[in-house]
Order: structure tokens, then sequence, then C-alpha cells
């Protein structure tokens, strides 16, 4: 793909990752349609595209919600006049144990910490993937969807709902690159391991040693990492139906 002549979309825009991919992709001459909840976070990382002279526009769209991600789409293709890449990152998190016992008494992860994970994280995805993958059919063009997993997709300790939904967003990229070849479409996820986003940053200094040290390369990950293997993939034709694992040689 020659991101200089598409347009890409990008969930969870407004911040970290997300916003990290958006000016990495400006860089290379792209035009971006940016999605959030947050508005006032996507002016924000609009304006930095916007200084590299590249065209960015926002959407406020709640992925969870069939309608809003339906219209969105209608109008990003209705704006823009095509659309040729999907990045799938919007996610949440809502740690906890499933279950926990202390002094005799038991607590639970209740069913509402659990979907509310599954539903930006994995609903969200199918629901912007599925949208996606229409568009470029109807406008018959070759695209490319990238949905972001995490290296807690092998499973982490308090992290039934995210290990669960990232196992699943990988599982689906694999599916789509089967199903919609025959259309041009290539699929694929990237499962990042720990990153430096406004979490990490809000970390005291000791955990921040622990995490680094936890990682064979000695430190974790830089978004730009992140952001230059979405560039691979969208550049790479070759490149369908696999998870790039982008964690510094880390293994849950």
């Amino acid at each position: 793909m020659n991101l200089k002549e598409s347009v890409i979309a990008i969930t969870g825009a407004g911040q970290g990752l997300g916003q990290m991919m958006a000016v990495t992709l400006a860089h290379s001459g792209a035009e971006l349609a940016l999605l959030d909840v947050n508005e006032q976070a996507l002016r924000e990382t609009q304006e930095q595209c916007h200084m590299l002279s590249t065209k960015a526009m926002i959407y406020t769209v709640d992925v969870t919600n069939e309608q809003e991600v339906e219209h969105t789409f209608d109008r990003v293709v209705s704006d823009f006049g095509q659309l040729d890449g999907l990045i799938n990152n919007a996610g949440i998190l809502r740690d906890g144990l499933l279950v926990k016992s202390k002094d005799g008494e038991i607590s639970k992860m209740s069913l509402d910490q659990f979907n509310s994970v599954i539903n930006v994280n994995l609903n969200g995805t199918f629901l912007c993937g599925r949208e996606a993958a229409a568009k470029m059919i109807e406008t018959n063009r070759k695209g490319v969807i990238i949905n972001i997993s995490s290296v807690a997709r092998a499973g982490n300790i308090g992290q039934s709902n995210y290990s669960a939904s990232k196992a699943a967003v990988a599982a689906m990229a694999t599916c789509w690159a089967k199903e919609l070849a025959r259309y041009g479409i290539r699929a694929a996820a990237i499962a990042p391991g720990i990153i430096k986003t406004a979490m990490a940053d809000s970390l005291k200094p000791e955990a921040i040693d622990r995490l680094n040290k936890m990682v064979p390369v000695g430190r974790i990950g830089d978004p730009a990492e992140i952001a230059h293997a979405v560039k691979y993939i969208f550049e790479n034709d070759y490149f369908t139906g696999r998870i790039l694992e982008v964690d510094g040689g880390m293994r849950m």
C-alpha cells in the first residue's frame, strides 16, 4: 500500500498509541480519519497532523454503539471519498482478579466489569472492522485492517476480561484475512508488550524499574515502535493473517 495515496481510520486516536500512529502515518503522507470518544483529545491529535500538512478529520464516536459506528464510517467515506485502512486501537482496562478471598470474604469480578472491557475492546473492534470492510468493498478499494492486540492475549493475572478481549481480536484478524482476501483486503494484528504511555508514566519509579527488568531488551517499549510496526504492515503487501509481536522478547 502506498500511504501517500491512502485514507486511514484510527480508533482511540485521541492519545497514546493512537495519537503516535496518526502522527507517524501523517509523516508518510496518509490522510487520516481520527475516531475517539474524547473530542478535545481528537483535536490535539488533529492539530499535530495538520502541522505535517496532511488532511485529518475528527469523528466523536462510541465504538460500542452500532448506529454511531455505521454513521461514522458513512461520513468518513463521504468526507474522503474512500477508505483504505483501519487501525482498531480503541481499548480500556478494568483489571481485577476473577475471585479473591480475604479474611473469609469472597469478592468476585462483576459481570459489568467483565463486559465493559469486552464491549469496547472486542465488540468495538468487530463493529469498526465490519464497517470498514463493507466500505472498502463498496468503493472497490484494496485495504488493510489492523487490530491492536496485546502480549496479555496469552493470559495475565488480574486481566481475565482484557486478556480474553485481546486474544479474540487477534483471532478475528486471522479470520478476516481469510474471509476478505477475495476482495483484496488484508487483515493482521499487532501484540504490543508493555509500552510507555500515560498509564505507564503514572507509575512509581520502582514499578517502572521492575517492568524494565521483566523485558529481555531491558526496557519497556516506546509508542513510536508500535507505530513503526503499523506502518510496516500497511506497506508490506505480503503481510496478512498474522500477529506481529512487538514486546521486547517478553512472554506472559
